[in-house]
């Protein structure tokens, strides 16, 4: 093999590794992309706890076990999964909005997790929360 040959050679293996672990970086799935919430969702967080006390403040949020807990302007907890229904992106919760926000594509919803726009087109799943004491149960 000459010089030209061995060069082209290792071209075309660096290009043919390139695209083997680029294509593990793309964001698919049979349903386009789009994604749904974790089910059997149980857990409880200590908002006593400083890690959780943004919680404490209306308009204040967190992400915890792939669902953003969020506490509304007024005063109460909602929680609903983590990911953008479009193409699994992180949510954001805007209180003055009322609305979850994907910064990605801009889809958005509303508290009660139904798209109010685009590009995502299905719903958010929506968890149950119950408040006792300085526990806040986050459950299916």
């Amino acid at each position: 093999m000459d010089r030209k040959g061995f060069l082209a050679a290792i071209g075309m293996s660096a290009a043919t590794l390139t695209v083997i672990s680029c294509a593990g970086c793309a964001k698919s799935s049979s349903s386009g992309g789009a994604t749904t919430g974790p089910t059997g969702v149980d857990f409880t967080l200590d908002l006593s706890l400083a890690g959780n006390a943004t919680l404490l403040n209306n308009g204040g949020y967190l992400a915890s076990n792939n669902v953003l807990v969020a506490r509304t302007t007024a005063g109460t907890y909602i929680a609903v999964q983590q990911s953008c229904t479009h193409e699994n992106y992180p949510l954001v919760y805007q209180g003055n909005s009322r609305h979850f926000y994907c910064n990605n594509h801009g889809s958005a919803f509303t508290e009660a997790g139904a798209v109010i726009n685009s590009p995502a087109n299905r719903n958010l799943t929506v968890y149950n929360t119950s408040i006792s004491g300085s526990a806040l149960r986050i459950y299916s």
